[in-house]
């Protein structure tokens, strides 16, 4: 039997990627450059804000930068299988506010933060039964639960930040097992290092990348797309309740700006920590380089004295740097 004939066979050869486009791949799959970024980051902020490399200050971050890395674990399952969720900033503070009110209206206590994960978890799911099953994009979808999670979260708040006296909810935040560290991040690194395994080691991660690599390659191999498209928008909305509980556990009060950063500030650290909006590169094990990223130029810009617009300027410009890096421009991007 004669072999199929091959380019070579008809006198042609495959073309051979060029210099740029292999430098192009390395910096799209390596986590080298990110990672150098931080590092480039410590170093400026240093020389720029003498105040920067303390431990107070670092306390500091560690608090702020706990809560966009909580808020982007679910959401990077999202934007990792070609979706978005532009409604994390938005339940974070739906959340925040029903929990406090759950704690005013009788104690619960360390019971809250279920309270905060189950009450998330359906706002995403909502979320991701409307994608799924409705066949509206992602884009739009979030788009508008992000308005209908706002109004009800200030209707619930009647245009005042509201406390909460709650000693034992407070402390799941602002206490210190380890000395310099707030509980805060302690929830963050090991909610990070339980997704990551999730992300690596399990059926919903692979089918994650799978979904992301191609929806309709996805379905043909049998995967159940819908089921799982649901399942990852209910982990985000999961996980941006346990944010919005223990944001509110850190600030001991529930206003009417929580969360209002964290929907520039999410996609910013899953883009640029290096998981593409196409879908099916990266993951959520790089998405606390990403975070570091963020906090890092979020509290070494605020110690320069650069007003907050400019710091918008700054990100927006990081995002769209990041984007261009890393986007494979020999496939079609779609936010599915």
């Amino acid at each position: 039997m004669r072999d199929d004939p091959t380019p070579e066979s008809y006198g042609t050869a495959l073309p051979q990627p060029t210099q740029v486009e292999r430098v192009s791949a390395a910096l799209r799959t390596g986590m080298w450059l990110p990672i150098g970024v931080v590092v480039l980051l410590f170093a400026v902020f240093s020389i720029a804000a003498p105040s920067f490399f303390s431990l107070r200050n670092a306390t500091g971050v560690l608090g702020q930068a706990s809560t966009l890395l909580l808020a982007c674990l679910g959401s990077s399952f999202v934007v990792l299988m070609g979706s978005i969720d532009l409604s994390v900033g938005a339940m974070v503070l739906l959340v925040g506010s029903a929990t406090v009110i759950a704690l005013n209206f009788g104690d619960l206590g360390v019971f809250a933060l279920a309270f905060a994960i189950l009450l998330g978890t359906g706002l995403g799911a909502i979320n991701g039964a409307i994608f799924a099953f409705g066949r509206i994009p992602s884009f739009v979808v979030t788009l508008g639960t992000l308005s209908v999670f706002t109004g009800a979260a200030w209707q619930l708040l009647e245009g005042r930040a509201l406390r909460f006296d709650s000693a034992v909810f407070e402390s799941l935040a602002i206490a210190q097992l380890i000395p310099r560290v707030p509980n805060i991040a302690l929830f963050a690194i090991v909610g990070w290092a339980i997704m990551a395994w999730v992300g690596a080691k399990t059926r919903f991660g692979r089918y994650m990348y799978a979904i992301g690599g191609g929806e309709a390659v996805a379905r043909t191999a049998g995967l159940p797309v819908r089921r799982y498209q649901v399942y990852a928008f209910a982990l985000s909305g999961a996980m941006a309740g346990l944010a919005g509980a223990l944001a509110t556990a850190r600030l001991g009060a529930a206003g009417p700006t929580l969360g209002q950063d964290l929907l520039l500030n999410t996609l910013a650290a899953i883009v640029v920590g290096g998981t593409s909006l196409a879908g099916g590169v990266g993951g959520v094990h790089r998405t606390l380089v990403g975070v570091l990223i963020i906090a890092l130029l979020d509290n070494g810009l605020n110690l320069m004295g650069v007003n907050q617009y400019t710091q918008m300027v700054i990100k927006g410009a990081v995002v769209v740097l990041a984007v261009l890096i890393s986007q494979d421009r020999g496939r079609q991007m779609i936010i599915k």
